[in-house]
């Protein structure tokens, strides 16, 4: 990967973060980022008026649109797991010139039975269900993890999980952790072929690991890279603007 140029301009990075979390799930990412010189915002996604277990991924998904709109050009979308998904569906209507999916949710069968309409990954939160999803991270990781999790509306993962993944128009590129157990790498791998991204392994992790294992800030360091190395191959004469 080349290093950040000055004829690279800045990016206005939008984070979208996963069920369950918010946008303090992108703490360290945001730092590798703004160091660089781009924008960064991660807000967190609001269930609907009607309350959690009304809410849709409709809902999620029109808040990430209107977060992308007015942040000024170049924008550039990073979405993890659930946000995965919203940042790939929204990525077209942004107007988004790159893409960064972090294990994203993928189209898969649906389940047996739906989830329940709330699931409650914050009211019953324990330290050692965080530990144990965030194996790879150290304890003050862990213990910032699990002071901040939420509940999540089931209907919403139900959703993406039957939500159909299209190309976007813009360089993607898709990050999956090697010991990720939720969205397995095999399911990663696919959904990168099957949008024409490129495609990396992250070594150790697992699901959350990207976000807050030990290795976060190497990983957020070589998406920014890829991110940078993309623009610059545009801007010097590659097809597609990004």
């Amino acid at each position: 990967m080349r290093e950040s140029s000055p004829r690279t301009a800045p990016c206005t990075i939008v984070c979208v973060h996963g069920a369950g979390g918010g946008g303090w799930e992108w703490a360290i990412w945001a730092r590798v980022f703004a160091a660089r010189g781009h924008g960064v915002i991660a807000p967190d996604l609001q269930p609907a008026a009607a309350g959690l277990a009304a809410t849709r991924y409709a809902d999620y998904l029109e808040q990430v649109v209107q977060w992308c709109r007015g942040v000024g050009a170049p924008l550039a979308l990073l979405g993890a797991s659930l946000g995965g998904s919203l940042a790939l569906a929204a990525a077209e209507t942004a107007g988004a010139q790159a893409l960064i999916l972090v294990n994203p949710l993928v189209p898969r069968a649906p389940r047996p039975q739906p989830r329940p309409a709330v699931i409650p990954w914050g009211r019953e939160r324990s330290l050692g269900g965080t530990r144990r999803a965030m194996a790879d991270a150290d304890d003050a990781a862990c213990v910032y993890a699990f002071r901040r999790w939420r509940d999540e509306s089931g209907a919403v993962l139900d959703e993406a999980e039957a939500a159909a993944a299209t190309a976007p128009p813009c360089a993607t590129l898709v990050l999956a952790g090697e010991r990720d157990e939720d969205v397995p790498p095999p399911l990663s791998r696919a959904l990168a072929i099957r949008l024409d991204a490129d495609f990396e392994r992250v070594a150790g992790a697992g699901h959350l690991g990207p976000l807050f294992g030990r290795g976060a800030a190497s990983v957020a360091e070589r998406a920014a890279d890829w991110l940078e190395h993309r623009r610059l191959a545009s801007h010097d004469g590659a097809a597609g603007a990004i």
